[in-house]
């Protein structure tokens, strides 16, 4: 690793311990518009959509990483332990709880919020598409919150579980794209 990525990451260390709700907030927030600029590109968005770009940094910032910061301290204190059944038992919890809950507040902010859609418009399309996304949820995030309770020291959760949330948001974005683009 150059100095120049190693001092990055020692400084980013010092900021999480001294900070941790607002690194995790901001971290969270960087991963989420990324995310969206690179569903921008994908989708075949010409010209960047800053717009668009700062509301899904804003829902990283004060959504994504605040909730994630603590939900993993409550899962902590719930559930003691590393060992398979307590991992289980976190990952369940976790499914039917805030899986649900993320991708339907997910799916209202992007049609309300960056599409501008009217609540009508939104209701129906979250009533389609919500079932097929939260299935789907449930095939890839159990195995991401496995290793996150399993192998992730609580302080990098957040930061494991925002990076590959960006990943997620992208087929979210894209998903919400194709479905624009068929009505149009």
């Amino acid at each position: 690793m150059s100095d120049i990525a190693k001092d990055a990451w020692r400084k980013y260390l010092i900021q999480l311990q001294a900070h941790p709700l607002r690194t995790k907030a901001i971290t969270s927030g960087v991963l989420a518009g990324c995310s969206d600029a690179i569903a921008q590109r994908i989708s075949g968005i010409k010209r960047l959509q800053l717009r668009r770009l700062f509301l899904m940094m804003l829902y990283g910032f004060a959504y994504g990483g605040p909730f994630g910061h603590f939900l993993h301290k409550l899962m902590d204190i719930i559930f003691k332990g590393k060992d398979n059944k307590t991992v289980a038992k976190k990952v369940l919890l976790e499914q039917l709880t805030s899986s649900p809950w993320n991708n339907m507040l997910f799916m209202m902010y992007y049609g309300l919020v960056i599409e501008g859609r009217p609540w009508g418009l939104v209701k129906s399309k979250v009533l389609k598409d919500y079932p097929s996304v939260q299935l789907t949820a449930w095939k890839f995030w159990p195995i991401v919150g496995w290793v996150n309770h399993q192998y992730m020291p609580l302080q990098f959760r957040v930061l494991f579980q925002s990076f590959v949330a960006s990943c997620w948001a992208i087929f979210l974005n894209l998903k919400a794209r194709t479905a624009a683009i068929k009505q149009a």
